[in-house]
């Protein structure tokens, strides 16, 4: 394997490490579908981190494959327990809307400062998280790339009109979320 190939899976080696860690950290505030919604939230956020830092992008497909478990995952929920999966159901879609209607709004505010597969994944991601939930992690995110981003300029290793990734960040806050709320 060369060295490109061995960094290439090097960087998802944490990924084992949050699956054993989220149900032992989490279980006692979260009934098993919720469980499941959390860990894939993290799998893919950790994924789309990656890519954004790598590609400086989030792929059409990967917010696609999001979206497909979310609804696999959802989806027999209706059928099985119906009256709690339309309860997290509603919460899911204002989540999507809400986080994707604000990040949309900053993208064109922001003259695209903002990127489409930002907008995309924080609204597939509102369907992981929930109203309350998006909200926390698009607040922990964005002041935590803001700080950064003011940190990096004091020390000039960026200028004031470089772009830094923003899914990283956005990942701490699904983190954050996740295992402190």
């Amino acid at each position: 394997m060369d060295t490109k190939g061995k960094r290439s899976w090097l960087i998802y080696a944490g990924l084992p490490i949050l699956c054993v860690l989220t149900p032992l950290i989490a279980r006692e505030r979260a009934d098993t579908v919720r469980m499941l919604i959390r860990e894939l939230a993290l799998i893919f956020g950790y994924v789309a981190s990656v890519t954004d830092i790598t590609e400086h992008r989030v792929p059409n497909k990967l917010v696609l494959a999001i979206l497909g478990a979310w609804g696999a995952v959802m989806i027999p929920q209706l059928f099985y327990r119906t009256d709690e999966a339309a309860v997290m159901l509603l919460d899911a879609v204002l989540g999507a809307v809400s986080a994707g209607g604000l990040f949309l709004l900053v993208y064109f505010v922001s003259r695209k400062g903002l990127g489409g597969g930002d907008v995309k994944l924080m609204t597939v991601m509102g369907l992981y998280f929930g109203l309350s939930n998006i909200m926390t992690v698009m607040l922990i995110g964005s002041v935590a790339a803001a700080l950064v981003g003011l940190i990096l300029i004091a020390f000039k290793k960026i200028g004031p009109k470089d772009s830094i990734p923003l899914v990283p960040f956005l990942y701490a806050g699904m983190v954050v979320t996740v295992f402190f709320r």
